[in-house]
This record gives structure tokens, C-alpha cells and sequence, in this order.
């Protein structure tokens, strides 16, 4: 009788660690889920501790099984979906990191990357990476650990650190060690990667002056990499990579060039699918490698929103209005509208299409009428005018019309949300059943590597929709919010600029 078997998604957050166990018709068996410290050293650092990520991640892995009430032998294959960017360097010898992770939300090498701008770089590193000149992703921090720990240029001259993003870090010590490596998906995010050639490149080593000894080895995003070691009673193939957004895509079964998913988490994601070329953004979006799978390589345009749910947690425990980020949406809902209140949630500066590290957070159109539920409703509906931002800005790079936008991650339980994002996108914003699809996404990745799915057209008729929201405001009424949407960022654009 064949033993049934199962595959385990770790899923390495922003916030926490979760390990999720699917079946093989993509359905959740177990899930478990921990939280880890936030560190603000200064305003507009954000760091990790990296010991406190693998051990929780260790332990979520462990105790998914267990609530599944199964044991290792059961687990056909672990796929890893992890927050990308946030950097880490550990001493190769000891395995041990030599400072705490900066986090992708911090801002310590804005200034930096100003500079690096005025040398003009900027239309080079565009062209080679897809990306923006900005603190979020990885090169610059990288550069930061090796100007501001003691004797770390010098270890990495030597060749005895290594660098690597989430993913990297639980390979690492997955294997004991054994294996230093990332996917294209997570590469693609580091400033050093170039998605054309899907090799670490040279000129940008020397640009930001970064060994290339440090790096990782690159990889597709669903192969049998190698084996757990020693963390479980036997040993599980490790067989799947995709940061986080990517996993999402995939999870989404987005694999139509125009298909889009947003991912509402600590941030906010949008992806949109185009194809087998990458295309050049002109509205200010990034151009990633979506995942590679066999010898087909999959890009994407994304519009990255640094602040997303990340606002509720801050009503919560910044205000205290709120007991429980699930409160919002009743709290919200007790007035029809924010009364004129408009809140710009730049706590990390600006994201897509702004790309602004200096703008800070800003409440405006306040009175002595202003209640915490106008206050409430401002903060939802900015996650709403933010996706709405960067859906226009995807449409006009693409040259295509989004006919619908499918919602994933934490927020998308919140119906009001949800409502308020189709109307100001009037289109249809479609929820599916299951709303995990980051982990869904890295279990079918390692699915397919083991065959444990034969292949994508199998995978693709597991999704199932679970509601679907339909425009209801009136053209006019959407108009005006827009309107006063885009005087608030003004606002709070301005508010950095005067204060340099």
C-alpha cells in the first residue's frame, strides 16, 4: 500500500514564521505559525535577528508536521517562500551572522543611494536589474555591513563571508552548511543580478564593491537542490524557491502574460505575468524574474507598496484604537465615509510609482468632527488608493487592460477592503478560496520538482473562487477620492522636502 504523502511550505515573513502542510489537491492540513521581534534601532531602521528566524522557522516546521499527525517520511518535498531583500551575512566558518538582518523596509542607505543616483548609475543598474535605485533592495545593505561591522570588508576579502537573502540563510542551515544558494527570483531582487543574462554581473559587483565570493549560487526556482540535515527524524528533499511575491504569483495560477495578483501583507504586491521578455517600465515599476521552472524563465512587472496591512498594526499598537487588527473592518464600517480624511501611510517612505525614501506618514483633512472609525476608514482605503496607483501605472507599461485583479494574503478577509478596492478600480476584484497562496505557491514549485504533480495543467484546476467584489460607487464619488488621494501624497511629499 503506497505510504500518502504531503508537501510542507515554509513560509519566512515579514513578521513571522509559518510552515504550512498541503495536500495533493492544494488544500491546507496543518498549519503553524510564529512571531519574532522587530528591532528600530533609529528612525527608519528595521532589522532581524537571523537566529530567531531559523529557530522559529525550525520550529513551525516541526510542529506543522506534528499537527498533521504525520511524520517526516511523509513529506514528498519542503518548498521555501521567504520576505525578499532583507540581507544577512554570516561568517562561512562558524555559520554564525556577523549583525542582525536589515529588513527590506529599511531606509539606512537612502542617502547612499542618492549618491549613487547623482553618479549616474541609475539608467545602467535600470537596465541590468530591472530595478530602481532604492534602500529596499539588497546591494546597498550589503554594502552598509561591510562599511559599518568591524573587520567584515577584510572577512569578505578573504573569501569567509557569506551573503544571502531569507532563503539562502534557511538552506544554509537546512543542510548544515552544505548548500549556499538562492533562485532566480530571489537574485533578481538584489540590485546585483542581471535578468537578462541570469548571472550575478561583474559591473555591479565593482559598482557597490562587493566580493564576489559572498554570493550565492543561483538556481532555478523548482529543482531538487539537495537534503535536510539533521533537523528531522528523516531527511526531506529541499525542492522549490520563489520570494514571496513570486510565490504568490504562482500560487495564483497567474500564468497568462496580463494576469495580475495582489498580495496584501505587511506591504502591499502587485504582480502582473508578461511572458518570456522582459519588459523596460516606463511608469516607474520593476521588472523581476518571476520564477524559472526547467529551462523557461518567467518575468514580471511589480509595483511594490512598502506600508500595507502594516497600517492596521499601527492603529493597533501605535494608537491603540483597535484591540485586534481584525477589528478594523467594524470600526471602519460605522461611518459610510472618511469624512474628507485621507491618510498617507509613509512610515518607510514611498514605494511605487513614487519611489520618495524621504516621505514620512500623514494624516490630512482632520477636524473636530474626526472620530478613530474616520481615522480607521482613511487607513483601509489607503491600502486601497496605493494597489489603485500602481494598477494604472502596470496598465500603461503592459498596454494592457486588467479585466480582474486577484487578491491574496492577510487583509483579503476584510470585505470592506475589498469592496472599496473595486470600486476605486472598477473592475472585478476576485478572492479565492484558498488566500495562502505564497505557501501555495512554494508547495506546488516543489510539487512539480518531485513530481508529486505531474504537471502545471494539473496544478492549474485546483483554484477555486471564493467571491468575487463588483464595482458599486458611482464614477463621480471615485473621481473626487482620487482626486484627494493625490493631494495628500503631494502633502506628504512636500513634508520631506521641506525637511532635508
Amino acid at each position: 500500500m503506497e505510504m500518502k504523502t504531503f508537501i510542507l511550505a515554509l513560509d519566512q515573513g515579514t513578521t513571522s514564521s509559518r510552515a504550512i502542510v498541503f495536500d495533493r489537491n492544494g488544500l491546507s492540513v496543518a498549519t503553524a505559525q510564529k512571531e519574532f521581534t522587530q528591532y528600530y534601532p533609529k528612525p527608519g531602521w528595521v532589522e532581524h535577528d537571523p537566529e530567531e528566524i531559523w529557530s522559529t522557522q525550525a520550529g513551525v516546521a516541526l510542529e506543522a508536521i506534528t499537527k498533521a499527525g504525520l511524520e517526516s517520511a511523509h513529506i514528498a518535498a519542503l518548498g521555501i517562500t521567504n520576505q525578499r531583500e532583507t540581507t544577512m551575512v554570516w561568517n562561512r566558518q562558524t555559520g554564525k551572522p556577523i549583525c542582525n538582518a536589515i529588513v527590506w523596509q529599511d531606509r539606512r542607505t537612502a542617502d547612499y543611494c542618492d549618491q549613487l543616483k547623482k553618479q549616474g548609475t541609475s539608467r545602467k543598474i535600470l537596465q541590468k536589474t530591472g530595478l530602481i535605485i532604492d534602500a529596499y533592495f539588497s546591494a546597498t545593505k550589503i554594502c552598509w555591513i561591510l562599511d559599518h561591522v568591524k573587520g567584515a570588508r577584510k572577512l569578505a576579502e578573504k573569501g569567509q563571508l557569506a551573503f544571502g537573502t531569507v532563503d539562502s540563510w534557511l538552506i544554509w542551515n537546512l543542510t548544515r552548511g552544505q548548500l549556499h544558494i538562492t533562485d532566480v527570483s530571489n537574485a533578481s531582487r538584489t540590485m546585483l543580478f542581471n535578468i537578462h543574462s541570469l548571472e550575478w554581473d561583474d559591473e555591479l559587483l565593482g559598482i557597490f564593491g562587493i566580493p564576489r565570493s559572498m554570493l550565492p549560487e543561483v538556481r532555478s526556482s523548482s529543482e531538487v537542490y539537495g537534503e535536510t540535515t539533521g533537523q528531522f527524524a528523516t531527511p526531506i528533499p529541499i525542492a522549490g524557491i520563489a520570494g514571496d511575491q513570486q510565490a504568490a504569483l504562482f500560487g495564483q495560477m497567474c500564468l497568462e502574460p496580463g494576469m495580475v495578483k495582489n498580495t496584501y501583507g505587511t506591504g502591499c504586491f502587485m504582480m502582473m505575468d508578461i511572458g518570456d521578455k522582459p519588459i523596460a517600465s516606463k511608469s516607474r515599476l520593476l521588472t523581476t524574474v518571476a520564477w524559472r521552472i526547467g529551462r523557461q524563465t518567467r518575468y514580471a512587472l511589480e509595483g511594490s507598496i512598502f506600508i500595507g496591512g502594516a497600517v492596521v498594526q499601527w492603529l493597533r499598537d501605535g494608537l491603540g484604537i483597535i484591540a485586534n487588527s481584525a477589528d478594523v473592518e467594524s470600526l471602519a464600517a460605522q461611518v459610510k465615509t472618511s469624512d474628507g480624511v485621507y491618510f498617507v501611510p509613509a512610515f518607510a517612505g514611498l514605494g511605487a510609482p513614487h519611489w520618495n525614501p524621504h516621505a514620512r506618514g500623514t494624516l490630512v483633512g482632520i477636524t473636530r468632527g474626526t472620530t478613530s472609525a474616520h481615522i480607521a476608514r482613511a487607513a483601509l482605503e489607503s491600502i486601497a488608493f496605493q494597489t489603485l496607483e500602481v494598477l494604472h501605472a502596470m496598465q500603461n507599461d503592459s498596454g494592457i487592460k486588467v479585466r480582474e485583479l486577484r487578491v491574496d494574503g492577510g487583509a483579503t478577509v476584510n470585505n470592506l477592503l475589498m469592496q472599496v478596492q473595486s470600486d476605486l478600480l472598477r473592475t472585478k476584484v476576485v478572492r479565492p478560496k484558498i488566500t495562502e497562496t505564497t505557501a501555495l505557491g512554494a508547495a506546488y514549485l516543489a510539487g512539480l520538482a518531485v513530481r508529486y504533480w505531474n504537471d502545471i495543467r494539473e496544478i492549474k484546476q485546483q483554484w477555486q473562487l471564493d467571491r468575487t467584489f463588483t464595482p458599486r460607487a458611482k464614477p463621480g464619488e471615485v473621481n473626487s477620492l482620487i482626486q484627494g488621494w493625490h493631494r495628500a501624497v503631494e502633502a506628504a511629499k512636500s513634508w520631506a522636502g521641506n525637511s532635508k
